[in-house]
C-alpha cells in the first residue's frame, strides 16, 4: 500500500489509528512526491532526520518518479484541477499508485475520489 502524506501527518501528530494502519500493512511504500512533502514539513536538521529515521524503521520502500507517472499525473492535472482541485503534488502521488497498480491510502477524498483508476483506501482519522 502507498501512504499519503496525511497519513504520516496524522501518525507524527500521535493518531493511534494511523500509526496502526502502518504497523498492520506488511509492505509499505511511499511515492518520492510524499518523501519531498515531508521533508519540507521538518523545520530542522534534526526533523530531517525524524522523517529519515522513521520509514527507515517501519521499512518503507520509496517509488520513485518515472516518466510513466510524470505523463499520467499531468493528465490528472488537466481532467481533474478545474472540477476538484487536484494539485499535482497529489497528481503525481496517485499516479504513483496507478502506475505501480498499488492502492492508495489517504483521508484527501476530494482530490483523490474522482480518478477512477485509483484504487483508494480512505482512512478516517
Amino acid at each position: 500500500m502507498i501512504f499519503d502524506t496525511d497519513i504520516f501527518i496524522w501518525a507524527q501528530r500521535g493518531n493511534k489509528k494511523a500509526a496502526e494502519l502502518m504497523q498492520d500493512t506488511q509492505k509499505r511504500y511511499l511515492s518520492i512526491q510524499t518523501y519531498m512533502e515531508l521533508l519540507q514539513c521538518a523545520k530542522n536538521k534534526t526533523q530531517h532526520q525524524y522523517v529519515k529515521d522513521f520509514l527507515t524503521s517501519f521499512g518503507f520502500n520509496m517509488l520513485p518518479l518515472t516518466e510513466n507517472i510524470g505523463h499520467r499525473a499531468s493528465i490528472y492535472v488537466e481532467e481533474y484541477t478545474l472540477s476538484s482541485s487536484i494539485r499535482s503534488g497529489d497528481a503525481i502521488v496517485a499516479a504513483t499508485a496507478v502506475e505501480n497498480n498499488m492502492t492508495l491510502s489517504s483521508s484527501n477524498t476530494k482530490h483523490f475520489k474522482v480518478i477512477k483508476d485509483l484504487k483508494l483506501k480512505i482512512f478516517e482519522p
